[in-house]
């Protein structure tokens, strides 16, 4: 069984996110996604609509996804790729370079983003800017 990581705040969860999920599991049989928790997302400085446990349910609840994980840092990325056995890394490519240290233990694949949509942007329609 091919086994494949995600990470993300997944806040407003839209079809971009989607999209990526989508295309995170065509990689393989089992999709694995951690999403940030409300404390992680602090310390990088956002603050999210809805809280962890929201976000984690909502996150579950789609299709491609087989096991939500908390994201608690980012010096645990290493540890879950051996934790869970994965096979393949992905993230979205406005990251790209920045997750090549794990290609000593699994592929990384930085994917397309979907244009014209984001959670900043929702935010900022919603507050009428």
């Amino acid at each position: 069984m091919k086994k494949v990581l995600t990470y993300g705040t997944f806040d407003l969860l839209h079809h971009g996110h989607i999209n990526l999920l989508k295309r995170a599991k065509a990689l393989g049989d089992h999709l694995t996604v951690a999403v940030s928790t409300d404390e992680f997302n602090l310390g990088k400085g956002k603050v999210c609509t809805y809280p962890y446990e929201e976000r984690a349910c909502i996150v579950e609840a789609v299709r491609f996804v087989d096991l939500v994980i908390p994201e608690t840092s980012w010096e645990q990325k290493i540890e879950d790729v051996k934790e869970h056995r994965i096979d393949v890394f992905v993230i979205g490519d406005d990251w790209e370079g920045k997750f090549d240290f794990l290609k000593e233990y699994c592929e990384v694949v930085y994917l397309p983003r979907t244009e014209g949509i984001s959670t900043t942007q929702i935010k900022e329609t919603l507050s009428g800017k």
